[in-house]
């Protein structure tokens, strides 16, 4: 009688009649619907995911890279560039502006005399390599030029000063620089003249003075530029506070943000979900995110603060995973979301707690990733505090050591679809995809160049079809030693040490395979 008593009381007096007499309740829907506790506001729905228990492991000392001559910059770029073969990274230099390019598989401490990649007169402000060749990285300085450089295949001996082509077309200092996703030589820069401009490197002149297209609907200086799947849009993020989705061909605007609620420092597409997500500040200064569609740019889906800190946030995307991370730049931390195109569109996972700042990332392409130690990402943390360069691994704990074929869908390997002219006169096409499965062909007719051959071992698509594997999907070494093809047995030892680079041996030290072991 007392358990009835209570509630009467929140019950409107129309109903109190019929539960007090014991009779069948007569309460509206939705009030019933409001009460039943598996729809109690404060019971989360359960959520399946592959991803739920990802965790971040970093390197051990001896495998990260220390006493690297970080830069000082106060640019909010990521001031770090990896492939499967390198890391580049700017660096601290009299006399104008340089980066360090050191192989993947060199890590232990730094000669203080190694030799830098140098020849802008002010400082680099942004390098990447090229997706389509991992021996050519594309820099850009505050001395108004991008420079393109070829990275030689053996070891550098002395400073490299002689690029392969030097673009000059900017009236001020050039901010950013982005290769394009899906088609070869086509490089995109942003500077402070408030211009973005498109090069077509497929040319024989070292010094390129005319872009093919300058995109000027720019107010202010451009922040963030992002490209869909196939590159056939390019948004932007700008300092006057406006997000804009362009036509990278002929610059003209599809979409603008005039929402004044937040401002953008960096931008994303989200893969083919038709989303952009933009990291800034709401209007009380806490930093936040911001979701968009990317036909409608009037008012984000969704937007979640996180924090009241100041530093940028960088957010990359996983396509293959649906797996957002976002960055603190000047905190240890990385979160991590699965996006769906449903409600709600973001959904936390967790986070990867440091006590060591990163200053800026580099991300390494998913073609080095390590799939036998069910490795879906990788971070490289440039911790200016200590001078030191850590990996950071994104494991996904499974029991089974054989290939994970869920968490590894085929992916955008090291081949552009198009040429430089096919995309200038209008073509737009997918990114070539390659199969993560150790010793799998390329998925696409296009034969793989001739330097693609010499893949190292953690994830890049091979063009040996007498390269054996184990039936479960295990890579069979003693199958390599016996009849590998010749290459393999010279670089055996380069390669373990390329297992190294992300902190643990995976054969002596199997990652953790069950929730209790993480």
């Amino acid at each position: 009688m007392h358990v009835l008593g209570v509630w009467s009381l929140g019950l409107p007096q129309t109903f109190q009649p019929l539960c007090e007499g014991g009779g069948e309740s007569q309460l509206p829907p939705s009030f019933q619907e409001d009460q039943h506790p598996s729809t109690m506001s404060w019971h989360p729905q359960y959520r399946s995911s592959k991803f739920r228990h990802v965790f971040g492991k970093p390197a051990s000392k001896e495998n990260c890279y220390d006493s690297v001559p970080i830069t000082r910059s106060v640019h909010d770029n990521h001031f770090c560039a990896v492939n499967p073969h390198f890391i580049a990274v700017v660096t601290e230099c009299a006399g104008g502006g340089a980066f360090l390019v050191i192989p993947l598989h060199q890590t232990g401490k730094l000669d203080p005399h190694y030799p830098k990649v140098c020849g802008h007169r002010g400082n680099v402000l942004d390098i990447k390599w090229n997706p389509f060749n991992d021996f050519e990285i594309a820099s850009c300085s505050e001395d108004a030029t991008i420079k393109i450089w070829a990275i030689p295949k053996q070891l550098l001996s002395k400073n490299l000063t002689a690029y392969r082509k030097e673009l000059m077309g900017h009236a001020r200092r050039v901010g950013l620089v982005e290769w394009h996703p899906t088609a070869a030589n086509i490089l995109f820069s942003s500077g402070y003249d408030y211009k973005v401009m498109v090069w077509n490197l497929d040319t024989k002149e070292a010094v390129l003075r005319n872009p093919v297209q300058t995109i000027t609907c720019h107010q202010d200086v451009i922040l963030s530029m992002s490209f869909n799947t196939n590159g056939s849009l390019l948004a932007t993020a700008c300092k006057d506070r406006k997000i804009r989705v362009l036509d990278p061909r002929v610059g003209t605007v599809l979409q603008e943000a005039n929402y004044k609620g937040h401002r953008a420092n960096k931008v994303l597409f989200l893969g083919n979900l038709k989303k952009l997500l933009s990291t800034g500040t709401s209007r009380w200064n806490n930093r936040q995110m911001a979701l968009w569609d990317q036909d409608d740019l009037s008012v984000p889906l969704t937007e979640e603060d996180l924090d009241g800190s100041s530093g940028v946030l960088f957010p990359f995307y996983d396509a293959d995973t649906n797996m957002l991370y976002v960055v603190g730049k000047g905190d240890g931390n990385i979160r991590y979301y699965e996006v769906s195109a449903e409600k709600p569109h973001l959904s936390y996972l967790t986070e990867y707690r440091s006590y060591n700042p990163q200053k800026g990332i580099g991300v390494m392409p998913k073609r080095g990733l390590d799939v036998s130690a069910c490795e879906i990402f990788r971070f490289y943390k440039l911790i200016t505090t200590k001078s030191l360069i850590e990996p950071v691994s994104m494991i996904v704990p499974r029991r089974s050591e054989s290939y994970q074929e869920d968490i590894y869908p085929p992916t955008a390997g090291a081949q552009p679809s198009l040429t430089a002219q096919e995309w200038l006169s209008g073509m737009d096409k997918g990114p070539v995809l390659v199969s993560l499965r150790p010793g799998s062909q390329v998925l696409s007719p296009r034969p793989l160049p001739p330097e693609r051959s010499l893949s190292n071992s953690m994830g890049l698509a091979l063009d040996q079809p007498d390269k054996p594997t184990a039936e479960d999907g295990r890579r069979s070494f003693s199958l390599w030693e016996e009849k590998g093809p010749r290459w393999a047995a010279e670089h055996r030892l380069e390669e373990k040490k390329s297992w190294l680079t992300n902190g643990f041996d995976i054969f002596e030290c199997p990652p953790p395979k069950t929730e209790n072991e993480v």
